[in-house]
């Protein structure tokens, strides 16, 4: 199957004879439609939905779709002045809002098992003429695998993802409530109280964890645990460990499914970090990550002797400590995570790292002899790009290695060390990206001005709003 695709360089052999396994299962399972979706720079897919008639036609020449879904912010505002010459990527570059190229990977191919009839498949995003977009998340992270492949290593990631569901009590439909962004809807807790690992809590929360591992098994995504975590109406979804890009597709697919599937049963799911309602418990992503010799598969984490790290992981750790500050732009994307990191609740607030204490930024989990030694980067937030969140792992990690230099000494009261404070909020996290050099030398300039102009076009409208401290601290009394 030879086409557009092709002549770009955008497929393969392999994808080829993948597709035509694809067009073939399609019309054995009498799929009525296909979902072509991609992950947009804040790790939410967006996509099309094509008959299987034109799937074909799609996975030889590509399909297109308009640039402003690559450049807006979470409001769902274009953040860039398409309308003039120059959108801030060189005169007449995704400008006027023109086409992107999505080339479909087939072998991310899946059927639903919510939606009747219904395959899905990921894709990667090109410009029109089928040259790399710059900041396109699997375009990004296929780009750091290659340079991490390049030093002869590989990285293996885990994921723990904490997130909330509720019941919906008002889903905010009038005309009224369809702004930019829309009002959320209202909502009651499926749980009281709290209570960290509660069994009464699990089986209260049994008919949604069903619910979600049954789309789990259909997906066939690698999940290992359930937990019901801390807060109320508060789950963990834990899953196995594997290759960085298929674990970003897999966790960018699983969002997306909890929300499809808890909306389709009256139920919200959130991966907002730090919900507004009273007695919410803050949610947090753990990344847990090792780096392995690429040839043997040796898990270079793994200390020999007496020793507490292998010299692999102590320098990985200094890297990623380094380039925290910068790092945090990525990791906690959004105005909310910020309101996070505070002492005593779980969270990091500083840059450091530990043997095993969950207050610790990064916590190490090594033992001479355990193959599954690794580190747990414990900053990042639920709904951060996962592409771009892995990326970030790989080159401050390559740094530290490049640098030779040992991690500082470990930890043991994180909330009382002196050491460096994460950022306090995302316009700090926008500054240190900006300033920081990790990542324009990493992911070059066009990806570090676009992802801080987008950032920042969110932070601004944070700050031109009146909040209800204001109006409650102020209006009243002064």
């Amino acid at each position: 199957m030879s086409g557009y695709l092709s002549e770009a360089g955008l497929t393969d052999d392999d994808a080829r004879r993948q597709a035509a396994e694809v067009l073939a299962r399609v019309e054995a399972e009498g799929l009525e439609s296909v979902r072509l979706v991609f992950p947009d720079p804040h790790g939410v897919l967006r996509g099309k939905t094509l008959m299987p008639g034109a799937l074909a036609g799609a996975l030889a020449d590509g399909v297109t779709a308009p640039s402003t879904v690559m450049l807006k912010d979470t409001s769902q505002r274009t953040a860039f002045p398409v309308w003039q010459a120059d959108a801030g990527f060189g005169a007449g570059a995704l400008t006027g809002s023109g086409d992107l190229l999505l080339a479909p990977d087939p072998a991310t191919f899946r059927t639903l098992p919510w939606a009747e009839k219904t395959g899905w498949m990921l894709c990667d995003v090109a410009r029109r003429d089928g040259a790399p977009l710059a900041f396109a998340p699997r375009t990004v992270l296929k780009a750091a695998l290659a340079r991490l492949a390049a030093q002869g290593l590989a990285m293996q990631v885990g994921l723990e993802v904490e997130f909330h569901v509720f019941q919906v009590t008002d889903p905010k439909l009038s005309p009224a409530d369809s702004g930019m962004p829309a009002a959320p809807p209202e909502v009651e807790y499926l749980t009281r109280g709290y209570g960290l690992l509660g069994e009464e809590r699990t089986n209260a929360l049994d008919e949604v964890i069903r619910l979600l591992r049954g789309a789990c098994d259909g997906l066939g995504l690698p999940l290992r645990a359930v937990e019901a975590e801390f807060g109320p109406s508060q789950l963990e979804f834990v899953f196995d460990p594997g290759a960085p890009l298929e674990q970003a597709d897999a966790i960018v697919l699983f969002r997306s499914m909890a929300k499809q599937v808890a909306a389709r049963h009256g139920l919200h799911a959130t991966f907002m970090s730090r919900p507004r309602l009273d007695h919410a418990a803050a949610a947090g992503w753990h990344l847990h990550q090792s780096v392995l010799d690429a040839t043997t598969g040796r898990n270079l984490f793994t200390p020999g002797g007496g020793a507490a790290l292998s010299d692999t992981a102590d320098c990985w750790i200094a890297g990623l400590l380094r380039h925290a500050r910068e790092t945090c732009l990525i990791t906690t994307p959004t105005v909310n995570g910020y309101k996070r990191y505070q002492d005593f609740q779980l969270a990091p607030t500083r840059i450091q790292w530990a043997h095993d204490n969950r207050g610790a930024m990064i916590r190490a989990l090594t033992r001479p002899g355990d193959a599954a030694s690794r580190i747990e980067n414990r900053v990042a937030e639920p709904a951060a790009n996962p592409y771009y969140v892995f990326a970030s792992q790989i080159a401050g990690g390559l740094s530290g290695l490049a640098a030779g230099v040992p991690a500082p000494p470990p930890v043991e009261a994180p909330y009382a060390d002196a050491a460096p404070r994460l950022p306090a909020n995302l316009g700090e996290a926008i500054q240190a990206f900006e300033t920081g050099h990790l990542f324009r030398s990493a992911f070059g300039a066009e990806f570090t001005s676009f992802y801080a102009r987008l950032k920042r076009a969110e932070w601004e409208r944070y700050l031109a709003e009146v909040s209800e401290w204001e109006q409650r601290e102020y209006f009243g009394g002064l």
